[in-house]
């Protein structure tokens, strides 16, 4: 059981070191660095091990997807969009025609409803990073 100091933050919620570093996009030894200088905010087990909140990686996803914009423009598609969000998926819906799609991105959702075939060709699923790309009254969802 892991000594939190939250009431409500269950252990489904603590991540391991290299899965909170994947969806990072960083290395094991840059999250350890990130515990000792305090960037990121870590959980110790009863053993003594360091966990990371799922709510701490959702934090800094998007500062970690590139540095700058240019940077972060490389890494998806060319778009001339510039409205463009990364966070992680917490809930994909599939009804006839029509998916829904929500992102977590800074602690807030984004929703946004898509065709079910872009959901099947981007083959979204919960827990995936993905960008949400705001264009006037629409969301569109990009898979990074």
């Amino acid at each position: 059981m892991a000594r939190n100091g939250r009431s409500g933050e269950s252990d489904s919620q603590l991540l391991h070191l290299r899965d909170a570093a994947v969806q990072l996009g960083i290395s094991f030894p840059t999250i350890k660095q990130w515990i000792y200088k305090k960037k990121i905010r870590s959980v110790r087990t009863a053993g003594g091990h360091h966990r990371i909140p799922q709510a701490e990686v959702d934090r800094l996803l998007y500062r970690t997807r590139g540095h700058n914009e240019a940077e972060r423009r490389i890494s998806y598609q060319r778009i001339s969009g510039r409205n463009q969000l990364v966070g992680r998926i917490v809930d994909v819906r599939v009804s006839g025609l029509v998916g829904q799609v929500t992102l977590s991105v800074g602690g807030q959702l984004i929703t946004s409803l898509i065709t079910s075939g872009a959901v099947r060709e981007m083959k979204l699923k919960k827990g995936q990073t993905a960008a949400a790309l705001i264009k006037a009254t629409e969301v569109m969802i990009i898979r990074v």
